[in-house]
């Protein structure tokens, strides 16, 4: 093989197919908007969808709003079943943070099972094999997976300023399945010159510059053409069209398929391009691969260029703006640039307008509950757009818009096609349409509001529940009067945030489950982490206020390995590495399951998320007690020991006394989880086993005792039970707690299927508030298949809630929290929430 002088054109895919048939592009998140997905786009050809990277979708960060590729498909009507190819510009979790979701709903849509021969085929640079084997510890069906690896070459010379590549990728395979019949798709690597030297290389400064080229169409056939070339009606003009030569039926001569049919119209060719730095924007400028498609090239002629009709732009703001990118741009004289990661100027239409009516909705009914969603754009949230000094307009670019399209076929619609793009929704529109439909809303939210202005409740009434179950031996009659942590208590001590209250996946209305817990000037914790838990954060607090949050958290807490509990988490820990780089910090704790742990230590292959693992049987009643047995005091000879798991050291629990040879890492593990607990103001961090998969866990979290004039005041305690069956475990733990968090996944009338899949319906889940006399019941984790508001019965709704999305409960609110029923059920007369 011919060594190349620069970056090497690659085909990925093609065949000689010509069809003139739809064909578009179309842009799934634009990255700079609190309400919009990650960067990704969509190319439809032929009936074919391929979708460029896969990032959490609905933009919170990722830029900044993600919510989930899988709920912006179900919103949109996006077919997944015919998705059949995922490209990744760079593999790591801005990029590839949906992609667990996504495959595991393709797996649900296509009935994958390991004797399946369907698959979905993903393309990305030499680090998509670490992505692919970490997924593997939580996608079950793997073999839907087919992983076609873009790498650099190892027996090239690098030349100039590029990398050179390895030869074509499977082209046979994938053409031999019958795919890629109307487009050929190319790749080019990037890699900055200075880190070719190896010292200093990592898989993960590779990008990819796809190249997406439709078949030229066949021209027109000329009926006059034909009759002077002598031809009659019939079967020689339908060979003409294919191709063949033929003898003309009135004159002595043979007639070409040049002689009666126009040129072909070229294919319409889209570049979609990821620079992540301004290194690689100067490889882009010196890539001899793309030297056919520049205008201002003095090698090519009007006859040989390529027309690039569209190009995508992934890269950041920062990039683009650069003289070196600019002057790359200024190469392409007639194509459309699409800007997918600038910022828009008073952007108030979410991406999500079901979820953000509902939230809107519910705001309007009690604020208090439920804070006013975050809808403004990144500029407005008081992060400075880019300056581009007018480089943009000069080579006619555009700032992206959700859903905006640009068409390719039919050749007389090419260009933009805005129909599918949102009109402006904002808040007043949402309310209008409320007022509109449930008149009596406005009344209800006013009654609602005097919950919060009437007199506190009587002193006394504070210690009657703790009276009751002395008097009676039966917590379950408790519960109705406040606990005694709630005397005086200050709305500064603990408000518990849904971020996500739907199961299995997302949907319109409920993502999957994530709860924040916002300590204040004491941190927060996170108790699961479903893929768009950092786009919730960001609808809850804006881009400012979720950045705090994450850098701001103590621990996350993983229930089990199901990933709508843990999808989302490799997001998060990525932007807490990032936004605490240069500054002095601890690795952030994860505690969940020990497959969990080999899930991030696989990961961790891929993309460093300065995070240290704790299994959660390190955390376990029995394993506590042992840590508080034993003095903490003498390091030197008195330690609780931590032991490992596996062969990876991070992987602990406690078990017996040190020895000697416990690794010095343990003793820090260790340390580090008493500091966490201490910071966080927690006595009890404790997990217990619960009946769902295996290694399944609910939690138990107690704050420390506060004075209050002179008395001393008890803690909160708060109890999450994971995903379970009602079981004696989830009641003794939930013995006296302030709140329980049950799951409540099917209604009551599905017991038989709550059974089968080791779930709860929801008169199971209050049932076992009941039995442990919790003061308050909150239900989530609702399949999402379910309208309305459950029926509640008298008893029940005296302490039980149900949670939405982005609902915010204060400590200092659930006296009041089981009035707020009757209201929702108003709310959802007349909307389903599905």
């Amino acid at each position: 093989m011919s060594k190349p002088e620069n970056n090497v054109r690659q085909d990925v895919c093609g065949s000689t197919s010509r069809q003139n048939t739809e064909a578009y592009v179309q842009i799934l998140g634009t990255g700079m908007d609190t309400q919009e997905t990650s960067p990704s786009v969509l190319l439809f050809f032929n009936n074919e969808r391929f979708i460029f990277n896969a990032g959490e979708l609905v933009l919170y960060l990722l830029v900044h709003r993600q919510q989930g590729l899988q709920r912006f498909c179900a919103e949109h009507k996006i077919k997944l079943s015919q998705v059949d190819h995922i490209c990744l510009t760079r593999v790591c979790s801005e990029t590839a943070g949906g992609l667990p979701g996504l495959l595991l709903t393709l797996a649900g849509i296509k009935n994958g099972s390991p004797e399946s021969t369907e698959h979905v085929d993903i393309w990305g640079p030499p680090n998509l094999d670490l992505l692919v084997n970490a997924m593997k510890n939580f996608v079950p069906h793997a073999t839907m997976v087919k992983a076609h690896i873009i790498p650099r070459s190892d027996n090239v010379m690098v030349h100039g300023n590029g990398a050179a590549l390895a030869s074509s990728l499977h082209a046979e395979e994938l053409q031999a399945e019958g795919k890629f019949k109307a487009v050929s798709i190319s790749a080019i690597l990037l890699t900055p010159t200075d880190l070719l030297d190896g010292s200093h290389f990592s898989s993960n400064d590779t990008s990819i510059v796809y190249i997406c080229n439709l078949h030229d169409i066949r021209g027109e056939f000329d009926p006059r053409k034909a009759k002077a070339c002598g031809l009659k009606k019939g079967r020689k003009l339908g060979q003409l069209q294919n191709g063949i030569s033929v003898k003309s039926d009135l004159l002595d001569i043979e007639v070409h398929p040049d002689d009666v049919i126009g040129p072909p119209i070229p294919g319409p060719i889209v570049l979609i391009v990821d620079c992540p730095t301004e290194p690689h924007a100067q490889e882009l400028l010196s890539a001899q691969a793309l030297n056919a498609y520049y205008s201002d090239s003095q090698s090519n002629s009007p006859e040989t260029t390529k027309v690039v009709n569209c190009i995508i732009h992934l890269s950041p703001a920062t990039v683009v703006s650069s003289p070196v990118y600019e002057r790359w741009m200024r190469k392409f004289d007639s194509a459309q640039h699409i800007m997918a990661r600038t910022t828009r100027e008073h952007e108030t239409t979410p991406i999500l307008e079901s979820s953000a009516r509902i939230a809107t909705r519910l705001h309007y009914l009690c604020p208090q509950l439920f804070p006013a969603p975050s809808l403004l754009s990144v500029q407005n949230d008081g992060v400075a757009a880019p300056n581009f000094k007018g480089s943009i307009s000069k080579v006619c670019g555009i700032s992206a818009e959700n859903l905006l399209k640009f068409t390719l076929r039919p050749p007389r619609r090419l260009g933009l096609d805005r129909s599918s793009v949102q009109n402006q929704m904002t808040s007043s529109v949402f309310i209008k349409e409320l007022l509109s439909e449930i008149p009596e809303i406005a009344d209800a939210a006013k009654n609602m509001s005097t919950f919060w202005h009437k007199p506190k409740e009587d002193e006394a009434e504070l210690f009657t529940r703790q009276d009751s179950e002395v008097m009676t031996g039966d917590p379950s009659l408790a519960g109705h009067a406040a606990p005694r942590c709630m005397k005086n208590v200050q709305r500064d001590d603990l408000e518990i945030v849904f971020l996500g209250t739907g199961s299995s996946i997302p949907s319109k209305y409920r993502n999957v489950s994530s709860i924040y817990f916002n300590l204040f000037s004491k941190g927060g914790l996170l108790l699961d982490c479903g893929e768009g838990t950092l786009a919730q954060l960001k609808r809850r607090y804006g881009i400012n206020g979720a950045d705090s949050a994450v850098r701001n958290l103590k621990c996350i807490w993983i229930s089990h390995i199901h990933a709508d509990h843990h999808a989302g988490l490799a997001r998060i820990l990525a932007l807490r590495r990032d936004l605490l780089k240069g500054v002095p910090h601890e690795p952030m704790l994860v505690i969940g399951p020990e497959q969990v742990g080999e899930f991030l230590k696989d990961y961790k292959k891929l993309e460093d998320l300065d995070m240290l693992f704790l299994d959660c049987r390190s955390t376990t009643v029995a394993k506590w007690d042992d840590m508080e047995a034993d003095s903490m005091n003498d390091e030197s000879r008195d330690h609780t020991v931590l032991t490992s798991l596996s062969e990876d050291s991070s992987l602990l629990r406690c078990s017996k006394r040190m020895k000697p040879s416990t690794p010095v890492d343990d003793i820090k593990l260790l340390k580090r989880f008493k500091k966490v607990l201490s910071e966080a103001g927690l006595v009890r961090f404790i997990s217990f086993p619960v009946v769902h998969c295996p290694e399944a866990f609910g939690i138990i979290l107690e704050s420390a005792e506060r004075m209050n004039c002179g008395t001393v005041v008890p803690g909160w305690k708060v109890v999450y039970s994971g995903d379970t069956r009602p079981c004696s475990e989830v009641i003794e733990a939930s013995l006296g707690a302030t709140i329980l968090i049950h799951e409540a996944t099917f209604e009551d009338g599905l017991l038989e299927e709550a059974i089968t899949r080791n779930h709860s319906t929801i008169k199971e889940a209050i049932e076992v508030g009941r039995s442990a006399g919790a003061y308050r019941i909150i239900l989530t984790h609702f399949s999402q298949r379910y309208p309305k508001v459950p029926a509640l019965d008298e008893v029940s709704i005296q302490r039980t809630c149900i949670a939405f999305d982005l609902m915010s409960v204060n400590l200092a609110d659930l006296p009041v929290l089981p009035k707020l029923l009757p209201y929702l059920k108003l709310l959802f007369r007349t909307r389903e929430l599905i």
